[in-house]
């Protein structure tokens, strides 16, 4: 059984303060001669212990679990979870104890991303992929209620109705004129945010880091009807930039990520951000987007900057 650590009380007042994210121009003669001009929303910049999409999904989820009175966040995730991993780190932050129900069986010593969070605070629990496939059943769930006691459940990938409203409020924090903002695609949550809060003309283009990920349309639609009521017709998903399918990487993705950091100075994480940017790239080139468009392209999680400077801020032409 792992130790129970008891988390401090914490300020949780920042949950309701408003936090953005600066915004960068990318300078590249491909882009230039496809005629579209692209802007980082550097989302990876928003919070020192929850960068990426993990802050604006998780921050109204917290504050509700506040409301209700749990002391106790409980969430799903694989070994290598960036999820998990936020998880544990706002849970340290604001006073929560945590728990992370981890995919498959232990394995000794823990990898960086779960002994992070056990250094958190975070209990780990282990399903066999079996149970995992059916982790949110009522007999999951209340037998994980019968050995932790009561919790807040927050779902694999954190996307749910109250992330989506936290996703949609990025757009609001765009003040250039834009056409088209993409995003990488995991469970949904971001796209589905994104384009909930885009306003009359503009889109937003999500890029799935799965393959086979066509499903993720529907859930999409299904995020937006539990958080609004009805899907907007404003948004779509490529699905040919997964590079094998999440956590893969192929030799194509590889060379699109080195010759980036040599261009730009800026590591991409493979995961997502990397097939999000090889997508949009691709697709300037094949004369996919109007001459004259301007794109914003979300980078949801770490890069590793090399030579630039920390995310200019960029204004109007």
């Amino acid at each position: 059984m792992p130790r129970t650590v008891n988390q401090p009380r914490h300020d949780r007042g920042e949950l309701r303060r408003a936090l953005s994210s600066p915004l960068a121009e990318l300078d590249d003669a491909r882009l230039t001669r496809a005629g579209v001009r692209l802007l980082l929303k550097r989302d990876d910049l928003i919070h020192p212990l929850l960068p990426g999409n993990k802050w604006r999904k998780l921050k109204h989820n917290l504050v509700r679990a506040a409301e209700l009175g749990h002391d106790t966040l409980l969430t799903f995730g694989g070994a290598y979870s960036n999820h998990v991993r936020a998880v544990a780190a706002a849970g340290a932050r604001y006073g929560f104890s945590t728990v992370g129900v981890i995919r498959g069986e232990e394995h000794l010593p823990l990898n960086d991303t779960l002994a992070f969070a056990v250094d958190r605070g975070m209990r780990l629990t282990y399903l066999d992929r079996t149970a995992y496939r059916v982790k949110n059943s009522p007999p999951v769930v209340e037998a994980l209620r019968e050995e932790f006691g009561r919790f807040y459940l927050l779902p694999e990938g954190g996307s749910n109705a109250l992330a989506v409203h936290g996703c949609a409020e990025l757009p609001a924090e765009i003040d250039v004129p834009f056409d088209v903002v993409c995003c990488p695609v995991g469970t949904g949550g971001t796209l589905a945010g994104i384009a909930a809060g885009l306003g009359p003309g503009s889109r937003a283009l999500g890029f799935s880091v799965l393959r086979g990920g066509e499903f993720l349309r529907g859930d999409v639609a299904d995020l937006q009807i539990a958080a609004y009521g009805r899907p907007s017709a404003n948004w779509t998903i490529d699905c040919d930039f997964h590079a094998g399918g999440y956590a893969r990487r192929d030799r194509e993705l590889d060379a699109f990520i080195a010759d980036f950091a040599g261009r730009h100075g800026m590591l991409l994480d493979p995961i997502y951000t990397a097939k999000m940017m090889w997508g949009v790239f691709t697709l300037a080139q094949r004369g996919a987007f109007a001459s004259g468009t301007t794109l914003i392209a979300v980078i949801t999680g770490p890069v590793e900057d090399r030579r630039l400077p920390r995310a200019p801020v960029t204004r109007g032409p």
